[in-house]
């Protein structure tokens, strides 16, 4: 019985050993852009990014926490040490860059208008002219807007994208440009049949990745390396299946 309790004790002690050396990461993502990142009915956080998220740190296995971070704060959150990495349909842009480092992507994005259905609009810088149009704040839709349209139509950005819906829906708004999968999610609920897309789709080349401080490197190297395998063993396949009849790789 002794040898038998000093062998159990033993394995015990080895397990407890490898739980405590498991790297720790915490992971933010907003909440509130669904169906990447979002919150069901008991508070806790779900969608594409969050299941990503999950399937990442059992790659790695990682000790990881997922939190909740309004997207305005979301890179100085990271930057001030709150948190490891984003993981939030971030995209990866040229001036993201100078302050956050990426990932490989773990998706590619594309932005569409949605207004109401018959609205006749015409996507164009003539036909948007004098038209109210939003989009979320601080977003590659955003910055498309003030690229292109804000010296000939009324734009507006909001703190999240289920206010700009609002908007357009309560017909404080024209249009809103979104991209494509959230706009292809909220566009299925019943009560949004009303609308629908407008124009053609927008492709800007716009990759989502992973942000970590620069500082990072082992954590970007360890992510890509675990992005890459569960593309390979499917995972990545199996999430995406969850939420689109189609690859969004």
């Amino acid at each position: 019985m002794k040898l038998k309790f000093v062998v159990l004790m033993a394995v015990a002690s080895l397990f407890l050993m490898g739980s405590a050396h498991a790297e720790k990461i915490r992971i933010a993502t907003e909440g509130a852009y669904p169906p990447f990142n979002m919150k069901n009915t008991k508070g806790e956080l779900i969608g594409f990014d969050v299941d990503i998220a999950r399937a990442l740190c059992d790659q790695m296995k990682a000790d990881c926490e997922i939190v909740a971070q309004d997207w305005d704060g979301i890179i100085p959150g990271l930057l001030a040490k709150k948190y490891d990495a984003i993981i939030a349909s971030m995209s990866i842009t040229a001036e993201r860059q100078k302050k956050v480092a990426f990932t490989d992507r773990y998706y590619s994005n594309y932005l569409r208008f949605i207004a109401k259905k018959d609205s006749g609009l015409d996507v164009s810088k003539s036909g948007l002219k004098g038209k109210r149009l939003g989009a979320q704040r601080a977003t590659i839709s955003a910055q498309h807007l003030e690229d292109n349209y804000r010296k000939s139509a009324n734009v507006k950005v909001y703190d999240t994208q289920e206010a700009a819906f609002l908007d357009l829906k309560a017909g404080r708004l024209d249009a809103v440009l979104v991209d494509a999968y959230p706009g292809y999610d909220w566009l299925k609920k019943p009560e949004n049949s009303g609308y629908d897309h407008v124009g053609d789709t927008i492709d800007i080349n716009d990759k989502i990745g992973i942000a970590v401080r620069k500082g990072d490197k082992g954590l970007v190297e360890k992510l890509n390396k675990a992005l890459k395998a569960i593309r390979d063993n499917g995972t990545y396949q199996r999430i995406n299946a969850n939420y689109f009849p189609f690859s969004i790789y």
